[in-house]
């Protein structure tokens, strides 16, 4: 597991349910390898924005994800997307099937069972990339199609 750089966002990991917390790391680091096999995506900056953990490209090259769990909502954790994009209308188009979806902000992934590992993949190499100019007409750049390898074994997503 990459180590924080960020004491404030260590201490919010720190206060999810034991359960919640294992997901979300899991999901932290598949953040940063899918950067790390993204092409121009160059270092993640990490940090806390609306109290919630988020990722931004230091070269500007994409859009922040951030990632966070709800007491309201205690089946399910979330990653979150600019709504001023059309990355989450993209998402839907791309996996109906794989995800619940929050408006045009975010994928909601269940607690239970194994997520859908590829599809998260594309979607975090998309919004990392999403200021590059060139695009294929989903609104992915082409660089992400080389990205989608099987990361289920590279993750430590716990298995059920």
């Amino acid at each position: 597991m990459k180590p924080f750089a960020n004491a404030d966002v260590a201490a919010k990991f720190n206060t999810y349910p034991p359960n919640v917390q294992l997901r979300l790391l899991a999901l932290r680091e598949l953040i940063f390898q899918t950067a790390a096999m993204t092409q121009g995506v160059g270092e993640i900056e990490e940090s806390l924005k609306w109290g919630e953990p988020a990722y931004l490209t230091k070269n500007k090259t994409g859009s922040t994800i951030r990632i966070d769990w709800k007491e309201k909502a205690p089946d399910q954790y979330a990653m979150y997307f600019n709504c001023k994009t059309n990355l989450v209308e993209t998402f839907k188009t791309l996996f109906p099937n794989d995800f619940k979806f929050e408006g045009n902000r975010a994928l909601a992934l269940s607690l239970e069972g194994v997520p859908p590992v590829d599809s998260l993949v594309i979607c975090i190499a998309a919004s990392l990339t999403y200021h590059v100019k060139k695009r294929t007409a989903g609104g992915i750049p082409p660089s992400i199609k080389s990205t989608c390898v099987d990361m289920e074994d590279q993750t430590s997503y716990p298995k059920r």
